[in-house]
């Protein structure tokens, strides 16, 4: 279970640090997609950005959790 932490009565939340876990997988999936010339077929890329990292979000947040 996920607790937030407390810095001198400041409770901070546990997703600041699950965020950028998160963006840093989608940059490197970006990355990947731009290297394999895959993007050219995505449609809207904003929104499959926006998408790709809420479900990089979700799985680390099940993963760490526990």
């Amino acid at each position: 279970m996920l607790h937030e932490l407390s810095f001198g009565g400041v409770l901070i939340s546990p997703l600041l640090a699950l965020v950028p876990m998160a963006f840093i997988l989608t940059a490197l999936t970006r990355q990947v997609l731009h290297y394999l010339d895959w993007r050219r077929h995505i449609w809207k890329a904003a929104w499959f950005e926006v998408g790709l990292l809420v479900c990089y979000l979700a799985a680390i947040v099940y993963l760490f959790g526990n």
